[in-house]
Parts: C-alpha cells; sequence; structure tokens
C-alpha cells in the first residue's frame, strides 16, 4: 500500500508541473498579440454625434491588425 500512495504522491506533483508548465506556456503565446484601441465617432449629416467610443482591433504578431467590425481607418 505505500508504494502505490508513493507512486500516486509521484504521478500528482508530475501532473501539477505540467498543468503549470502549460498554462505558462498559454501565458507566453498570448503575451505575443497586441490590443489596440482606436477611438472612433460617427456623425449625421446635421453633425450630430451619433456614436463615440473606441474600435478594438486585434494585432497578430507580425504588426498586422484585423478590426472586429470591418472598420479600417486606415482606408
Amino acid at each position: 500500500m505505500e508504494r502505490i500512495v508513493r507512486r500516486l504522491w509521484v504521478s500528482t506533483i508530475i501532473l501539477m508541473l505540467l498543468l503549470v508548465g502549460t498554462n505558462a506556456a498559454w501565458l507566453w503565446y498570448e503575451s505575443g498579440f497586441e490590443t489596440v484601441a482606436i477611438e472612433q465617432e460617427i456623425t449625421s449629416d446635421d453633425g450630430d454625434i451619433l456614436y463615440r467610443g473606441n474600435l478594438l482591433g486585434v494585432g497578430d504578431n507580425y504588426g498586422q491588425q484585423d478590426y472586429n467590425d470591418g472598420y479600417d481607418p486606415t482606408a
């Protein structure tokens, strides 16, 4: 029984280390992406402000951006 308990403890410790390692790998992977907020204002023909807020664009590892609603302020 002591041998079984020792094996269970060893396997538990190994699994905990693997869990910490996979979480660290995901954090490292996700830190390569950058979120950029672009201020946007939409006005009517009369000059009334219809919307004022931020448009979030998610950058990739290569410096390109994909805007969440198809709006590209650089176009």
